[in-house]
């Protein structure tokens, strides 16, 4: 039998209450000086890239507005627009580096859709591969991610800022 380690995700399976997130996790416009230890990769005028602490597979990016909203309708042009581009960006630096098979992209609008952070309006971009599911998430409701987060920041951070306008 081969093991696999994964030990980084037993805070988030054990529910570790020793490390709770302090306030709205996607509110970080005037937080600076913490982009590394908070995984951002892009910074824009209205919206921003952060890798997803508690990834669905390798690169699963989520791009907020800096506005704490949580409908669509709210969303100003600027936002709208600026969300869209770096999902366009996401998926080229994706496609370059972890080249995956296809993606999902989408919102979970309500807390009854899945959304873990339902007030504050966020969207996902998950590169997946083929076959890239297996039995651990049915019987263990465990997901098994082959790179560490910090080595997956370093090689998506230098990507975006390779990309820097």
């Amino acid at each position: 039998m081969k093991q696999l380690w994964a030990p980084w995700r037993m805070a988030y399976i054990a529910g570790d209450e020793n490390s709770p997130e302090e306030g709205c996790i996607f509110c970080i416009r005037e937080i600076r000086g913490e982009d590394r230890k908070r995984h951002v990769l892009r910074r824009g005028e209205h919206a921003f890239i952060i890798m997803n602490k508690y990834p669905y597979s390798n690169g699963h990016l989520l791009i907020a507005p800096y506005r704490h909203i949580a409908d669509l309708n709210d969303l100003t042009e600027n936002e709208a627009l600026e969300m869209h581009r770096f999902l366009v960006l996401c998926r080229n630096v994706l496609q370059e580096k972890v080249a995956p098979h296809g993606f999902n992209v989408g919102m979970n609008l309500g807390r009854e859709s899945g959304a873990g952070v339902a007030d504050h309006l966020h969207m996902h971009i998950v590169p997946r591969w083929s076959g890239d599911t297996n039995f651990m998430p049915v019987f263990s409701d465990v997901r098994v991610i082959p790179q560490h987060i910090e080595a997956t920041y370093e090689l998506l951070a230098h990507a975006f800022d390779e990309r820097r306008p």
